[in-house]
């Protein structure tokens, strides 16, 4: 349905000793994105390397107008030489959260 929020859950893994550069980066480009509700970046508790996103949009347009913001893709050129893997990842229908 048009009227449904859009989510994504998705880990990502940084290059040995880069986790918190990467988080850095992430979080320095979600500010002012439009259509955006909740973006949550977490350190993974098991595994070093590795970082949470859990976000939440208005719709899966907004999700992919937000790939071209000049913010965004400044971050994704910045972040992408620490980037070692893309870790399991799956779009999610929200139903409510609480802030």
């Amino acid at each position: 349905m048009e009227d449904e929020l859009f989510g994504m859950i998705g880990q990502m893994k940084s290059v040995p000793g880069k986790r918190d550069e990467l988080i850095g980066y992430l979080l320095e480009g979600s500010g002012q994105m439009p259509g955006n509700l909740v973006y949550i970046v977490a350190k993974d508790a098991a595994d070093p390397e590795a970082v949470w996103i859990t976000e939440v949009w208005r719709s899966k347009a907004d999700h992919a107008a937000s790939l071209s913001l000049p913010q965004v893709r400044d971050v994704i050129a910045k972040a992408r030489p620490i980037i070692a893997d893309f870790g399991l990842s799956a779009e999610t229908i929200p139903v409510g959260f609480t802030a």
